[in-house]
């Protein structure tokens, strides 16, 4: 297996923590990989990619083209570059950031058939996301500065007045 197939990791996993990922299913995780992705580092690729995991019945497609990153579901591809099998619970330690795909592959938990270069393709394509972004320019509040309490008419037995 090639060095960088061996490093790699999700870097987009690790914006979320522990729960998050075991709470969200491998779908709207694998959707989330295409929120993290930047579309102008992905200019040119094209690749698709097998996910199996055999403990839960799902079987996904992940493609890449047009800069764009789509999942499907219940589906697999007869031309795939690389196929990844593995238990869902062995995924999540992957997806979190606390074990490499090459490790569970090396420890015969997981089995990958096919080009694991697409992998290092798809991580250099993954930034940073700021989950609290300015939905309209303006709003992003400032840091250290906190917003007022309002004052609402319950409330009043317990203002003290200027």
């Amino acid at each position: 297996m090639p060095v960088m197939a061996r490093a790699i990791a999700v870097k987009a996993a690790k914006a979320g923590s522990p729960d998050f990922v075991r709470g969200t299913g491998t779908e709207a995780f694998l959707n989330y990989l295409g929120i993290q992705m930047d579309s102008r580092k992905a200019d040119g690729m094209k690749f698709k990619i097998n996910i199996s995991t055999p403990d839960k019945g799902e079987r996904f497609v992940v493609e890449m083209s047009n800069a764009t990153l789509t999942t499907i579901a219940g589906y697999q591809t007869k031309d795939a570059d690389l196929t990844i099998t593995i238990d869902r619970r062995e995924l999540e330690d992957v997806m979190i950031g606390t074990a490499k795909l090459a490790d569970k592959v090396a420890g015969g938990k997981a089995k990958m058939e096919g080009n694991p270069e697409v992998l290092t393709q798809l991580g250099a394509t993954m930034v940073k996301f700021d989950n609290w972004f300015e939905v309209l320019p303006g709003t992003k509040k400032e840091a250290g500065v906190l917003p007022k309490p309002e004052l609402f008419q319950d409330d009043a037995t317990y203002y003290e007045g200027p």
